[in-house]
């Protein structure tokens, strides 16, 4: 007897190019992907409903 298990991709729409963003299995609160047709870096910002937010840049710390 064997089980087959499914995997619905989960998507989102990218908020720069509004292109589908997809996710093999469930994201994370603050993962950070890459959308595949602008190249914009994205943050997930909620997990139900899946929002995507453009990444923060990452700055410089100086120890200040």
């Amino acid at each position: 007897m064997s089980q087959t298990t499914t995997t619905a991709a989960v998507q989102s729409a990218c908020p720069e190019c509004d292109a589908s963003v997809s996710f093999s299995r469930a994201p994370l609160n603050g993962q950070v992907t890459r959308c595949s047709d602008c190249r914009a870096e994205l943050e997930v910002t909620s997990v139900s409903p899946l929002t995507l937010e453009l990444a923060p840049e990452v700055e410089e710390d100086w120890g200040e």
